[in-house]
């Protein structure tokens, strides 16, 4: 019995009541004024000290928060927009979904210091907004991969897959395109950037390349020795793992750094669409930023809140209607089919 009380009072004193599946509910701090429901693709883990720090400045918000892959956001939205739990923000780093979103005219636009105060790449007609940017790299076991075969650029990667001794066979991985809506993203902005990504994606496919939809499932691959590299992974999930003391190196490709934009839309169905531009200017404002920088381990869109300059190589995806031609229902299978055809076993 006196166990069974002890586990009721530390679910009362969660600050985080889970939800069935992937939701979880942060109650309001103070006297209940106002909701806000998030959906991201950002892991809870990650993004919980965001919120918390929120609610210390509203203590009055309830937040609920669904943490959701970017291309089930993308599709539950359009399903379940007009519904009781429609959003009130979308989170993403599926740029080109949230692109499309505001193309096809389901977003509010917002327009305040903070926004105004972002790079004009990191915002699209004032609806939707770059929260904090993320070099896209390659994640190495230190234990199984020696630092003298690291590949630090796409054509390294290439000769030691095709190695004569074949240290990657079977150990190396990336995101399935089909079902990972970044992986989509970062496949096709390859293909458009080099000459190169045809014959990676081959030899990939000679070495037996496992593919996953989730970041934090490859980088558990990884970590465990399982595989020893994954390629073209959104890094601050792997600096997280480094830092509580996961044997993984971080390499941000020399010949050039593919930067996603982790991007907020505010639906044009929103419930709560004032709660919602409040948040958004929390989240774009200097202590949000910080939080996102410092707790969340996120990288700051604004130049005067970075840990550290940017990288030469980095070449960030443009916020914009060129992220809309992959998305064209022909380009897309064209390219899916192509990208099978080279990455399995032949």
């Amino acid at each position: 019995m006196m166990r069974i009380v002890m586990l009721l009072m530390l679910i009362l004193a969660s600050p985080a009541l889970a939800e069935p599946g992937d939701v979880q509910r942060f109650p309001a701090k103070g006297p209940a004024t106002a909701q806000l429901r998030l959906h991201g693709s950002t892991d809870i883990e990650v993004f919980g000290t965001v919120i918390a720090d929120y609610q210390r400045l509203h203590p009055g918000t309830e937040i609920i928060y669904e943490d959701v892959i970017a291309q089930d956001m993308y599709a539950q939205y359009l399903r379940d927009r007009h519904g009781p739990t429609g959003p009130d923000m979308l989170i993403s780093s599926g740029m080109d979904l949230q692109a499309k979103l505001v193309n096809d005219g389901h977003a509010l636009p917002h327009r305040s210091p903070q926004t105004d105060a972002l790079p004009a790449w990191a915002q699209w007609r004032h609806e939707a907004f770059g929260i904090s940017y993320e070099p896209v790299a390659m994640v190495y076991n230190t234990r199984t991969l020696p630092a003298a075969r690291v590949p630090r650029t796409r054509r390294q990667l290439l000769e030691l897959l095709r190695a004569p001794d074949a240290p990657l066979a079977g150990k190396v991985g990336t995101y399935d395109v089909e079902r990972s809506s970044v992986g989509y993203l970062l496949a096709t902005q390859d293909g458009q950037r080099g000459s190169m990504a045809g014959a990676l994606l081959g030899a990939l496919g000679d070495n037996q390349v496992h593919l996953e939809e989730r970041t934090g499932v490859l980088l558990d691959k990884v970590s465990s020795g399982q595989l020893s590299l994954v390629y073209n992974v959104l890094g601050s999930y792997a600096q997280a793992r480094i830092d509580a003391g996961a044997p993984l190196g971080i390499v941000e490709p020399e010949d050039y750094t593919l930067v996603v934009l982790r991007t907020a839309v505010i639906p044009r169905t929103a419930p709560n669409a004032a709660e919602a531009r409040r948040f958004l200017d929390y989240l774009l404002s200097p202590r949000g930023q910080q939080v996102l920088s410092r707790e969340a381990r996120l990288m700051s869109i604004l130049p005067t809140q970075r840990g550290r300059a940017p990288g030469r190589s980095y070449r960030p995806i443009l916020l914009g209607p060129g992220l809309l031609v992959y998305l064209d229902g022909l380009k897309r299978r064209q390219f899916l089919d192509a990208w099978k055809g080279s990455t399995q076993p032949r």
